[in-house]
């Protein structure tokens, strides 16, 4: 049934992406907000799609957390869902990503429409540089800045090293807000199957503002993974299906 399920969604997946993505090449030339609805609405419609025909859905805790205007999103990352999901949580996201993703036809172009953050990772130096001058913009103009610190998906359960660029932001004197999540568990990073039921995406309390910037990635690391290991556990409670594989 799984296998079905999901089979189904990679074809209304396609079957609503496809038409849509000829359908918003005139929004290239129009203003950026725009392209930002326009995104909004395709969206809602792939998480729609993944309810109905994967049984996979979500809920948000934590929103009190968020505060208005600029700030900075630091979120765990197992899955595809959350490059998406922010879009419909957040009024204007900008979310820091590599440069080759701007290359790809179509997604790429309005990537750049929508006023994406893109670093070239083999720049080193240059490109934290480039990250802060990006997400610098980007508050001022009130906006949300979304990273994922360990730089790839990694599997529920599983950390890789959080990334400096963190503290680096730290330094824009913005609400710093962590998020934890257990979407891998239901839409894994290297498995082409959804598994139905209930992915939750928590908003952390606010960082502290007076943090020397060296405490920051070890502060943010231990509050998302404490915070996903519970999400993770959880979940595998609710849905045993998870566990017995």
């Amino acid at each position: 049934m799984t296998a079905l399920r999901s089979i189904a969604f990679s074809i209304a997946f396609y079957l609503w992406t496809v038409p849509l993505a000829f359908l918003y090449l005139p929004l290239l030339l129009a203003p950026r907000r725009w392209m930002v609805e326009a995104a909004r609405f395709w969206i809602r419609g792939v998480l729609a799609l993944l309810a109905v025909t994967a049984g996979v859905r979500h809920e948000v805790r934590g929103r009190e957390n968020l505060p208005k205007g600029g700030c900075l999103i630091v979120a765990k990352h197992q899955s595809m869902w959350e490059t998406l999901v922010f879009h419909t949580l957040l009024d204007d996201p900008a979310y820091i990503l590599k440069k080759e993703l701007t290359a790809i036809p179509f997604f790429g172009w309005y990537l750049k429409k929508t006023g994406m953050i893109a670093i070239d990772r083999k720049a080193g130096a240059k490109a934290l540089r480039s990250m802060l001058d990006g997400a610098r913009e980007a508050v001022a103009e009130g906006r949300q800045v979304i990273i994922f610190p360990e730089g790839t998906r990694t599997a529920p359960g599983e950390t890789k090293p959080y990334h400096s660029g963190v503290a680096m932001l730290y330094g824009l004197d913005v609400p710093v807000v962590p998020v934890a999540l257990n979407s891998g568990l239901f839409w894994g990073r290297l498995s082409f199957f959804k598994k139905p039921g209930t992915i939750t995406l928590e908003f952390l309390p606010e960082l502290p503002r007076n943090l020397d910037r060296r405490q920051v990635v070890a502060e943010v690391q231990g509050r998302i993974e404490a915070s996903s290991t519970a999400l993770k556990e959880e979940a595998e409670r609710r849905f045993p299906s998870l566990v017995q594989g």
